[in-house]
C-alpha cells in the first residue's frame, strides 16, 4: 500500500509551523490527500498541549468544531465567519477602502475580505443578505476557522 504524499519530514515542519504561529488548526490538501494538524484545547490555554496530526479523507468537509454551531441570529446579526485559518483582510489593499462597513448593504456571495493562508489571498463570500453591524476581525488578524470575521443583520427583502 502506497505512504501519503506527505512524509514524516514534511509533517514536521507543518507541526512546527502550526506552532510557532500558534495556529490553532492547519489544513492541507493535495489533490485527494487531507491532512489536518490540530491544537487540543488545552494548548490553547498555554498548559503545553500537543499539535496532532491525522490524514483525512474527507476533502473540503470542515470538522465539526469547526461549524457554527448554531444558525440562530444573534442580537447583533448573523456572523459571516471565516471558512480557514488565516491572516484577515478587510479590504484588497492597504490604501482601499474595506469592503464592507457597519450600516453597508451586503449580499450573498459579495466578498466581505480576504484570507492569506500560505501566502495565496482566498476571498470570503457572505452566506447571509443583509446590513453589516459590527466587523468583528481587524485587518491583518491572525483568524481561526469558524472566527465570526463580521455581523450582518438579515434582511428578507436582499438576496
Amino acid at each position: 500500500m502506497a505512504e501519503p504524499g506527505l512524509d514524516l519530514e514534511s509533517v514536521a515542519r507543518l507541526i512546527q509551523l502550526a506552532e510557532s504561529r500558534g495556529l490553532r488548526e492547519l489544513i492541507v490538501e493535495e489533490g485527494e490527500e487531507r491532512i489536518i494538524i490540530r491544537r487540543d484545547a488545552g494548548a490553547l490555554a498555554g498548559d503545553g498541549g500537543a499539535l496532532a496530526a491525522a490524514p483525512s479523507s474527507g476533502a473540503g468537509v470542515p470538522s465539526a468544531d469547526a461549524v457554527p454551531t448554531s444558525g440562530v441570529a444573534e442580537p447583533e446579526g448573523v456572523p459571516v465567519v471565516a471558512p480557514m485559518v488565516g491572516v484577515f483582510y478587510t479590504a484588497q489593499a492597504p490604501d482601499q477602502p474595506p469592503f464592507v462597513e457597519p450600516g453597508d448593504r451586503v449580499e450573498i456571495g459579495q466578498t466581505i475580505g480576504l484570507i492569506e493562508a500560505m501566502k495565496v489571498f482566498s476571498e470570503v463570500p457572505s452566506d447571509v443578505a443583509g446590513i453589516c453591524t459590527r466587523v468583528a476581525a481587524a485587518s491583518g488578524q491572525l483568524v481561526q476557522m469558524g472566527d465570526p470575521l463580521i455581523y450582518v443583520a438579515p434582511d428578507p427583502a436582499i438576496g
